[in-house]
């Protein structure tokens, strides 16, 4: 079996992290678009990632800080899971070729925030550059973050009127 190293990965996994739970900090926030939040349901949340694999690299987590799958109520789990159909939805606007849709549950197994629940949504496109981090400790995102926010929030409101009407739930 080949293997390719990644020593710059071991900053991460080796270094400080704070106690401060990202989500929640976002969440304290009325800043939302300073701070890359897209929705706010009853229960959830969006929010783009502040270091995408792709563009439009989404968050979605419960507002209550929950760390484990578990601990989450039938009615977080149902919010959870249309705000991530919505997502994937609004994100069709991209003309992405699939989707990477999933969750990181605990350190070990890739969570940069084990703490705090999240689902992350990843729009794919054939010949994406997701390599490139890998082989050459580069990472291509084509578009900046503030525009990708602002595409996101107007296939939101175009395409995903039903979605916004969570925040009535």
């Amino acid at each position: 079996m080949e293997q390719i190293w990644a020593p710059w990965r071991s900053v991460y996994i080796g270094g400080e992290h704070g106690d401060d739970c990202i989500f929640c900090e976002k969440l304290k926030s009325e800043e939302d678009e300073a701070n890359l939040v897209l929705l706010r349901g009853k229960m959830t949340f969006v929010m783009m990632n502040l270091y995408p694999y792709n563009n439009g690299h989404l968050l979605i987590a419960p507002k209550r800080h929950v760390g484990e799958i578990d601990d989450l109520t039938g009615e977080e789990m149902m919010e959870l899971f249309k705000m991530t159909r919505g997502m994937v939805k609004a994100l069709r606007a991209f003309k992405p070729e699939g989707f990477n849709v999933g969750a990181n549950i605990g350190r070990v197994a890739g969570a940069g925030v084990p703490g705090h629940f999240h689902i992350h949504v990843v729009p794919r496109w054939n010949g994406d550059t997701n390599f490139m981090p890998v082989l050459g400790d580069t990472k291509v995102i084509s578009e900046s973050l503030e525009v990708t926010f602002k595409k996101i929030r107007e296939s939101l409101e175009k395409n995903c009127a039903a979605l916004v009407s969570l925040k009535d739930l």
